[in-house]
């Protein structure tokens, strides 16, 4: 996992949080993280879009893991707008570089795109828009599911057969806390009371219906959350000992480092 997710991808692992070999949490930009304890391992029924500046020096981070991870499900595909990889685990990421398709973003996770059986898109797109009152779309058998600022959930039909769900889950921060828990309790879907700040939820439903649609863990949040909006420190992947530009250790878009003799250009 560091390999692929650190070294590879070049995010970086939580120095304040689950520091052990047991878990580790690898941040995505300022909003976002991976969470990767050890057991077994999951398959996304999808694809998680990642933005991450600096294609060339990526090509050349995953060149370099080749060796390193042989023999596990690791690969990597050059396409037009983006950089196709699959974790040594077979997961597969869409790597983009910044652009004006993610507005603003130029480190993070924009989507998350599962897999969901043909026919569901339509439901799908009605549960957020009732339960959770987000905004929502279809476009193409697709269902665009508006999650903050610059992130959705991606719910795509295909007739292909799906694997038998693995426990993997998504967490998701709501300003309203109390009506999506009591839309939920309605349709029967809550799964888990965590705590005063956090439930949980494993089905998506029709909200007529009633009838399953697709099982994704949903692990819910209050934005009184303690955690919520904790600052995610992120590192700027060009730096290195070899070509060290004083105070350029974390990444920071906003600002290009001048070129100095001898250095090399920091984004």
């Amino acid at each position: 996992a560091t390999l692929f997710d650190v070294s590879a991808l070049g995010l970086t692992r939580d120095p304040y949080m689950m520091t052990s070999v047991d878990n580790m949490w690898i941040n995505v930009g300022p909003k976002s993280q991976f969470h990767l304890p050890t057991g077994k391992d999951q398959r996304l029924r999808g694809r998680t879009a990642l933005v991450v500046p600096g294609r060339e020096q990526l090509m050349k981070r995953l060149g370099n893991m080749k060796k390193p991870l042989e023999g596990t499900q690791f690969a990597f595909k050059e396409h037009n707008d983006h950089v196709e990889t699959t974790c040594p685990w077979g997961n597969t990421m869409l790597v983009y570089e910044p652009g004006e398709r993610f507005g603003d973003m130029q480190m993070g996770m924009p989507y998350v795109e599962f897999d969901v059986p043909v026919g569901t898109a339509k439901g799908i797109a009605a549960f957020y828009a009732k339960v959770f009152d987000t905004m929502t779309k279809v476009e193409k058998n697709t269902a665009h599911v508006s999650v903050g600022k610059g992130q959705e959930l991606v719910f795509k039909e295909t007739d292909k057969p799906a694997p038998a769900y693995d426990g993997h889950h998504i967490q998701v921060y709501v300003a309203n806390f109390s009506r999506p828990h009591a839309a939920l309790a309605k349709l029967g879907a809550i799964s888990e009371e965590s705590n005063q700040y956090q439930y949980r939820f494993l089905d998506i439903v029709d909200p007529e219906s009633g009838k399953k649609l697709f099982t994704i863990e949903h692990e819910v949040r209050s934005i009184t959350h303690p955690m919520y909006l904790r600052p995610l420190l992120n590192r700027n992947q060009r730096q290195n000992n070899r070509a060290y530009v004083p105070g350029r250790d974390g990444f920071t878009p906003e600002v290009e480092a001048e070129e100095l003799p001898g250095r090399v250009r920091f984004g």
